[in-house]
């Protein structure tokens, strides 16, 4: 009886956790297609008074540029979370071995990257002068390819791979290459698919290396950073400084235009996570006891 109450309990308690999370989720989307008018008499609702869908066209005047970001993120985010997964793991790799020399050395640069940093106009002269990436898509990649948190978490997925099974291998003749193509990482597939959603967040919800390293090519600029310009025209054109006879500013939303904004740009991530989140949670309570 005591273990049933209990298990009803907690299902309550995870039922009422859930409505929290699902629910701004729900409210944001329901804003997005309310119109400006209905939000500033009635306030936010989770159910529009009336469906307006013009936050949405005034988002999509210019289609095309808005589905060139998307191309350019969906890229972006891809190609440097596979990328970035493969450096940080054969790093993360090397540091965990136990018979590496210098694994402790190496260790403590990895880390001391996340105490100090070389600063902003150092990393700018680096990626535009001796780089040479200024508008190049490789600006957008290169800058987040490797991370020292992320390092340090892969560590500590390696850190539970016994050692007897890598020297097994190496008795059956297998290279370094193969063990840990073949053994090492299919055995890490938690941390490989928790470190690839991080890596896969940070490139899709970036817009800063589009602020800063693209100014002339505006074909491989980022979503985030699109609609962060969209965003900022219209605050423009609100704003007082617009004489009233050059835009109606009625007729601009605002506050739908937001949150038309928040679910363009989160939305795919949405239907991503599910596919990651078996993985993710092992992820998860495996990085929390080894470190």
């Amino acid at each position: 009886m005591r273990v049933s109450l209990f298990n009803t309990m907690i299902h309550i308690v995870m039922a009422v956790v859930s409505i929290v999370c699902i629910a701004p989720i729900i409210l944001v989307f329901s804003i997005s297609i309310s119109s400006d008018v209905d939000i500033l008499k009635n306030g936010y609702s989770f159910i529009p008074k009336h469906i307006d869908l013009a936050a949405y066209r005034f988002i999509f005047q210019n289609p095309g540029q808005l589905f060139t970001s998307y191309i350019v993120t969906i890229f972006v985010s891809i190609v440097g979370t596979v990328i970035g997964l493969l450096f940080t793991s054969m790093l993360a790799f090397a540091i965990s071995r136990k018979d590496y020399a210098y694994a402790n050395k190496t260790s403590f640069y990895v880390f001391f990257t996340m105490l100090i940093n070389g600063g902003l106009i150092p990393w700018y002269i680096l990626v535009v002068n001796q780089l040479h990436m200024k508008d190049s898509i490789f600006a957008l990649i290169l800058p987040y390819l490797v991370s020292a948190w992320f390092v340090m978490l892969m560590k500590g997925f390696f850190t539970n791979i016994s050692s007897a099974i890598i020297e097994s291998a190496k008795i059956d003749g297998a290279s370094e290459l193969g063990i840990f193509f073949k053994i090492v990482l299919p055995i890490a597939k938690p941390g490989l698919a928790t470190v690839g959603l991080f890596y896969l967040l940070t490139y899709w919800n970036d817009y800063y290396l589009s602020l800063m390293f693209i100014q002339n090519n505006t074909e491989i600029i980022s979503l985030q950073y699109m609609l962060f310009k969209i965003q900022s025209n219209m605050d423009f054109l609100k704003s007082a400084f617009v004489p009233p006879w050059m835009i109606n500013k009625v007729s601009l939303p605002d506050l739908s235009a937001r949150m038309a904004m928040a679910v363009l740009a989160a939305g795919p991530m949405l239907f991503v996570f599910p596919f990651f989140q078996k993985y993710f949670e092992k992820g998860i309570t495996i990085g929390s006891i080894k470190g």
